[in-house]
């Protein structure tokens, strides 16, 4: 039998945390695929964008969705506005940092995506409550990843799910600690810790695309989600220099291999 992740939530809200390179583009896929939901008169629960920068030279041609005339606006705005205008939607934004208190539904009806580059945002996404899909990358490689608990022992708890399905998956903070810990220092002639895609990008560190592709796979997981499709995968690697994809499948063996030693 083939396991499945079944959340069992009825969302009410999508909460996209970033709007940089993988945010926006993230942001035009979201909203297409709400466009169509709409257009089969299926329910579809708002999407609000969540972004305290705002457009600067260096991410033109490099973010999705932004133009010369958008410098010195805020991206969760423009983003919104602009997928808004084409698509006929109501997407919302909130120009500041995530406060899991006021951005989050208490209940866990949401769907959190996140696409920052630094920990101190992962850690407050990892407070809010309801299901996580974390997309994360480096030079021309990166990772996703859909859960909705970072207890480690609610995830053994059911480790061998109920009738093929799972309740219960780890958040990407439980897969990869690190995520949530300070960067560490910087090895001689790399870019300092923190620093962004766009500046990246910029000294020919980081893939042009690897933000579209990491893009395109919190999509698709977004989407099954979203029309109540099987998922049996919970973490997805990709490279661009292999130019590959792989998926770890849900099952026993693979959480009791990712997740931290019981102590």
């Amino acid at each position: 039998m083939t396991a499945t992740f079944d959340p069992n939530i009825h969302l009410r809200t999508l909460a996209l945390v970033g709007v940089g390179g993988t945010g926006a583009a993230t942001a035009r896929i979201l909203a297409r695929i709400l466009y169509a939901m709409q257009r089969a008169r299926q329910h579809t629960p708002a999407l609000v964008l969540i972004d305290p920068d705002r457009v600067e030279e260096k991410n033109i041609g490099r973010q999705a969705l932004f133009a010369p005339a958008d410098i010195g606006q805020f991206k969760a705005e423009c983003v919104a506005r602009r997928l808004n205008a084409a698509l006929g939607l109501d997407i919302g934004w909130i120009p500041d940092a995530l406060d899991p208190e006021r951005h989050a539904d208490r209940f866990g009806s949401t769907l959190i995506i996140s696409c920052v580059d630094n920990h101190e945002a992962r850690r407050a996404i990892h407070r809010m409550k309801g299901v996580l899909i974390g997309g994360g990358n480096h030079t021309d490689s990166g990772q996703v990843c859909i859960g909705n608990t970072d207890d480690p022992d609610l995830v053994r708890r059911f480790i061998d799910g109920r009738d093929g399905r799972y309740p219960y998956l780890p958040k990407e903070g439980l897969l990869f600690p690190a995520l949530l810990q300070p960067e560490p220092p910087a090895p001689p002639m790399l870019s300092a810790p923190g620093t962004s895609c766009a500046d990246l990008l910029q000294a020919g560190e980081q893939h042009l695309l690897i933000n579209d592709w990491i893009a395109s796979v919190i999509g698709a997981y977004a989407y099954k989600l979203l029309h109540r499709q099987p998922i049996h995968t919970f973490a997805t690697f990709t490279s661009l220099d292999a130019i590959s994809t792989r998926s770890l499948r849900i099952c026993r063996a693979e959480l009791l291999a990712c997740l931290p030693e019981e102590e």
